[in-house]
């Protein structure tokens, strides 16, 4: 049975190339004249393809960098750019003549805008005056001691409150000095007076005078 079915199968495939074998053959007039107008077609491309062809292979142009002109260049370009009935002519003395005249009337009006400015301000006031002091008395400053770690040397730190002559604003600031103990009688964290005196190492010119209060 197998036998047969094969048989039967090969007869089949047989007939239906048979069958197609003259469409074929019909068909090959057709295609011939066919195949020559697709190879010209092939052969000629389009003109926009063409053109677009180098555009696109072309390398893209680097951005030019933006010219950096001075305040001098800048305005001499604006001028030649200005559209407009041209001035007379005029000599060079002439020329400067009105600049220095244009410079004057701009210090007046400058002058003025400044004093104006003055008067909403106010005359500036008098700050803290200085303490009189007789000639050859010696100054004498009350701080609180931050380090008493050396022998027989405190660091004393003095506070500074003053009102700014200018602005009326009270300006806090501090100093620090170094004094002489003796005895190392004062302790980090009292309030001492120091007095004014000869140098007595490369940083000590102040001497103890005494402990305002002691530190708890």
């Amino acid at each position: 049975m197998a036998e047969e079915e094969k048989q039967e199968t090969e007869e089949t495939t047989e007939e239906s190339a048979e069958e197609q074998a003259p469409e074929a053959e019909e068909q090959t007039p057709e295609a011939e004249e066919q195949a020559p107008e697709a190879e010209a077609e092939e052969e000629t491309p389009e003109p926009e393809a063409a053109a677009e062809a180098p555009a696109a292979q072309a390398p893209a142009e680097p951005a030019e960098p933006e010219e950096v002109l001075s305040p001098k260049q800048r305005r001499k370009r604006e001028r030649s750019q200005a559209s407009g009935p041209a001035g007379p002519e005029r000599a060079p003395q002439e020329r400067a003549a009105e600049r220095a005249e244009r410079r004057r009337g701009a210090a007046v009006s400058r002058r003025r805008y400044r004093a104006s400015q003055r008067g909403k301000r106010g005359e500036p006031r008098q700050g803290t005056p200085q303490p009189e002091r007789e000639p050859g008395s010696k100054k004498v400053r009350q701080g609180t001691v931050v380090s008493a770690g050396a022998d027989k040397t405190i660091t004393v730190e003095i506070p500074v409150v003053r009102r700014h002559p200018t602005y009326e604003k009270v300006v806090r600031r501090s100093s620090k000095l170094h004094a002489h103990d003796e005895s190392n009688t004062a302790q980090e964290g009292d309030i001492v007076r120091v007095i004014e005196s000869r140098p007595l190492s490369r940083t000590k010119r102040w001497r103890l005078l005494d402990v305002v209060e002691k530190s708890r």
